[in-house]
């Protein structure tokens, strides 16, 4: 048996920040993502099933071209799936990924990618067993099977807000799969866009597995899981009761004390540049002026993710133009927004 298909899947920006984990995968603290809109990884696996097979063969093209490094790190998240999945060893796979944004821009490349590979090897294994699941259960399995492959990607498998790590406070989230937030959400927060300012496009000298691993020895990490329960269970009410200014204070302060704890870890490393301060610098005193309720959040690199409504898009899509670019690589800016998270493509033309 044979077949092709395909899945795009978003990254996410998370504004409560995981960072450190344990054992297989899972998260020291709960984390609260927004789903990109634009920001898509799109995933086609062509399939051809033999029963005879005792390993999984695997061919990967990344935008056309091998990617032999990332094959492997492919081939090895495969062979931890056949635990729960025996059928995965007797697929014969040509898994072909693209991106819609450039690498090292800023976005979680890895939470587009897995979760769009996740829902793609779902989606062939259902296929081959015949199984029938309910909406909710091959989402819920498709979040497990992502995090496998990166944390974040357990997030990009649902749309608009979503929570992945155990809290006390709200008895639905878990370690082993997101879920959305499933309040109603002011709609001052339902049309949020992100601008993307890309300050420095190479890519990173230390990486987000070695931060969360140099967690486990940070003087101050006790510290920030207790201040990431306390945040999660914060924003959740802020999302649904409209509240900007909380908002704003809160995303702030997650993205600076996720750089404070690398600067703080042994050895200590700093990821930010001069031209991420100056565009820090530069929003606060616009926000300040104008009393437009943008904020900044940063991922684990230099590059600026600038959170706004859409209503206020012409005041700082011209901001952006007269300031920020000008710290900008290539002088050009990705703009995003929430999304309504992946989707199947059934036109395979």
């Amino acid at each position: 048996m044979h077949g092709r298909i395909t899945w795009e899947s978003p990254s996410n920006i998370a504004l409560i920040k995981y960072w450190g984990k344990y054992g297989d995968q899972l998260p020291r603290n709960p984390s609260l993502s927004m789903t990109l809109r634009q920001s898509l990884t799109r995933t086609t696996i062509n399939y051809q099933f033999n029963s005879q097979q005792k390993a999984t063969k695997l061919k990967f093209l990344f935008e056309g071209i091998p990617n032999p490094d990332f094959e492997k790190r492919l081939l090895k998240y495969l062979v931890r799936l056949t635990g729960r999945f025996p059928v995965i060893s007797s697929l014969e796979l040509e898994i072909i990924s693209a991106n819609t944004f450039p690498h090292s821009s800023g976005i979680a490349s890895s939470a587009s990618a897995f979760s769009a590979l996740a829902l793609g090897l779902l989606s062939v294994i259902d296929e081959l067993s015949g199984e029938k699941r309910t909406p909710e259960s091959f989402y819920r399995e498709a979040s497990e099977m992502a995090r496998l492959g990166s944390g974040s990607a357990s997030r990009s498998i649902y749309g608009g807000y979503v929570v992945w790590g155990k809290t006390d406070h709200f008895y639905q989230y878990n370690n082993l799969a997101a879920i959305p937030v499933n309040t109603a959400i002011h709609p001052v927060f339902q049309k949020m866009n992100d601008a993307i300012l890309i300050v420095n496009d190479k890519t990173k000298k230390t990486g987000s597995s070695t931060g969360h691993a140099l967690m486990e020895t940070n003087p101050y990490a006790s510290a920030r899981y207790h201040q990431a329960h306390q945040h999660v269970i914060q924003l959740h009410d802020v999302l649904t009761l409209g509240n900007m200014d909380r908002f704003i204070e809160i995303v702030e302060q997650e993205a600076l004390t996720l750089h404070a704890l690398m600067m703080s870890s042994q050895p200590g490393y700093m990821l930010m540049e001069g031209g991420t301060l100056s565009i820090v610098n530069l929003i606060r005193q616009f926000r300040n002026d104008t009393k437009i309720p943008l904020c900044f959040t940063l991922d684990a690199g230099p590059n600026v993710h600038l959170l706004y409504p859409d209503a206020y898009k012409t005041e700082i899509v011209d901001l952006i133009n007269r300031e920020l670019l000008l710290f900008c690589t290539s002088n050009h800016f990705l703009d995003d927004g929430i999304g309504p998270g992946p989707a199947k493509v059934t036109n395979q033309e």
